[in-house]
């Protein structure tokens, strides 16, 4: 009997960790904020439905320059965070030294692949998510002209744009006007250059103005309500900052990813590698809610739902830029 009681216990042991860790959950934000009403507030919320679920606490920051990545990374690593998620690519070279300095510590970032056996990597198909998009944007213009405005030029931001033309095209658009923020990561949060961006493209003839600019897009969304024309909002739904005035969202759901990282290390179930989300793996969608439920008909839906349903069983087909860095829509 003493020696089954005392196997029971050895067992009790062993499995409890297996089930649940003591973890100290930090994320750290990419330049915009965590209050961007885009990538990085989607990651907040990922923290914040963790904490609400768990009753757990996170540390968060907000960078203020490049020059600060690696000093609030290692801080947090020595303070014992774990996991510790990134959001944005733009944190891959510093990760990459990082992590290997802190090799029990668990990393995970977003948006980009740092191969390392401590390191998950949440990568999206963000192509499959703006086609769909694209589609209810040239469904929508009575121009048949419709625009995208990007953050920082980068080849992840291309595929944005590639994906938003395959969808527009055809579904009748016969002109995409595309313009980029810039090149530096400034680009992320310029809401008034994006505006000037988006006036510009509707004085082009575009009715429906698609923004993937971070906190810059928040002004491309102001400016196309203002000229009375339609926007699309991106990561975040962002179908509630004009009301009536955004045609609809192309969700990122970077707040998956945060979530994921932080209730798999929860659960000791915490694994590097590439997670790779589209449509089928529920990564990225188009929103609808009471913001924008009159300016989507049935028809348009319908062509929506078609579209992925296309996409997910392989029928359609959506390049994704970064194969060789060319658009051929």
């Amino acid at each position: 009997m003493k020696r089954f009681v005392l196997g029971l216990l050895a067992a009790t042991v062993f499995t409890v960790p297996a089930l649940a860790q003591d973890i100290k959950p930090a994320i750290i934000y990419d330049l915009g904020g965590k209050f961007d009403k885009s990538f990085n507030e989607s990651a907040f919320n990922g923290a914040e439905k963790f904490k609400a679920e768990s009753g757990i606490e996170y540390r968060d920051f907000e960078i203020q320059n490049d020059a600060q990545r690696e000093q609030a990374l290692r801080k947090f690593a020595e303070d014992g965070n774990n996991p510790i998620v990134m959001a944005g690519f733009s944190w891959a070279a510093t990760l990459e030294k990082v992590s290997a300095d802190f090799p029990d510590t668990n990393f995970a970032i977003i948006d980009m692949v740092v191969d390392k056996p401590n390191v998950r990597s949440v990568v999206y198909k963000e192509q499959e998510g703006s086609y769909v998009v694209g589609v209810l944007a040239a469904l929508a213009s009575q121009s048949k002209k419709v625009g995208f405005v990007g953050g920082m030029d980068i080849p992840l931001i291309r595929r944005f744009g590639c994906g938003y033309v395959g969808g527009a095209k055809a579904a009748g658009a016969t002109d995409v006007i595309q313009n980029m923020t810039g090149d530096t990561p400034a680009a992320w949060n310029d809401p008034t250059k994006g505006g000037e961006i988006a006036k510009s493209q509707i004085d082009q003839g575009a009715d429906v103005v698609y923004a993937a600019a971070g906190g810059t897009g928040v002004g491309v969304l102001q400016a196309a309500a203002d000229a009375g024309k339609l926007g699309i909002g991106v990561d975040s739904n962002q179908n509630g900052l004009q009301p009536g005035k955004i045609l609809t969202s192309m969700v990122k759901r970077v707040d998956v990813a945060v979530y994921n990282a932080f209730t798999d290390a929860k659960n000791g179930k915490f694994t590097p590698g590439i997670n790779d989300l589209g449509l089928k793996e529920g990564g990225v969608d188009y929103a609808m809610d009471a913001n924008n439920k009159d300016l989507v008909t049935a028809d348009m839906k319908a062509a929506a739902e078609k579209a992925k349903a296309d996409i997910i069983a392989g029928t359609i087909k959506v390049h994704d830029y970064m194969s060789d860095n060319a658009c051929p829509y």
